[in-house]
């Protein structure tokens, strides 16, 4: 690896200092997140694990730009992202090809190159000959798959995934796994991916951010440094799914009292 390289994966590409969101005001206030620091560097793999109502989801939309910061400050330098929802939510009249390029069509760019691009995309998600097809034809795992193809059309800096698996049965979520592994060394992406499987996460990440109940904050920050490509019941993989959960159920306990 050249020195620009190595440079170029130390660039920070999600910065959050202190970052907080509040909705409503006075009384029926609801603090969501409160003073949030996070930082994800150029081709990071980082995991937001926490319990249900934690504020992944909001920590999520505000990266997207979706929703605005109450306080702190947010900066992703201008980069473009992406978000991925747990629902594929395809446009059913329109053919799987059709759901890729229509990001690409948005954008203004020509017939004939996003029909280019679309194929390319759908040969990198293994679809290349279903292009044609309708989504109500697919099965769940192949419909998250065009999914990320479309998000991938966007060309985006940054991929956001919101539980992009968690409808999904074992054995299609951990074939995705392997998929969403190759595709983000392949396009070198950085993928910011909220679960609440803590060995979905130690499976994925380069790191495990633990978030606390509401209003979420960061708790821990977990490095995950088993080698790739890792199995999600491998014994390395458990054991720190394990050390995580414990300390997971520790601020469930805690925020129960």
């Amino acid at each position: 690896m050249s020195i620009a390289e190595a440079t170029d994966l130390k660039t920070e590409v999600v910065r959050l200092d202190h970052v907080s969101k509040q909705y409503g005001s006075g009384a029926n206030a609801l603090l969501a997140l409160d003073k949030v620091s996070l930082t994800v560097r150029k081709g990071e793999f980082v995991c937001l694990l926490g319990a249900s109502g934690c504020g992944k989801s909001t920590l999520l939309s505000l990266v997207a730009g979706l929703d605005r910061i109450s306080g702190g400050t947010l900066d992703i330098g201008g980069r473009h992202v992406s978000l991925m929802f747990q629902e594929a939510a395809l446009f059913p009249w329109l053919s799987v090809a059709g759901n890729v390029e229509l990001p690409m069509r948005l954008r203004g760019v020509g017939k004939a190159e996003r029909k280019r691009r679309a194929q390319e995309l759908l040969e990198v998600v293994r679809l290349k000959d279903f292009g044609h097809k309708r989504p109500h034809e697919l099965s769940g795992g192949m419909r998250q798959r065009v999914a990320l193809a479309r998000s991938l059309a966007q060309d985006a800096d940054i991929l956001l995934m919101d539980e992009p698996f968690g409808a999904l049965d074992a054995m299609t979520r951990d074939i995705l796994h392997d998929e969403l592994e190759r595709i983000w060394r392949e396009q070198q992406l950085t993928v910011l991916f909220v679960t609440h499987n803590v060995r979905e996460a130690v499976r994925l990440g380069d790191r495990v951010i633990l978030l606390s109940s509401r209003p979420g904050r960061v708790i821990e920050d977990f490095p995950v440094t088993h080698d790739r490509p890792r199995r999600i019941d491998s014994p390395e993989v458990a054991g720190q799914a394990a050390e995580i959960t414990d300390r997971l159920r520790a601020e469930v306990a805690r925020h129960a009292h």
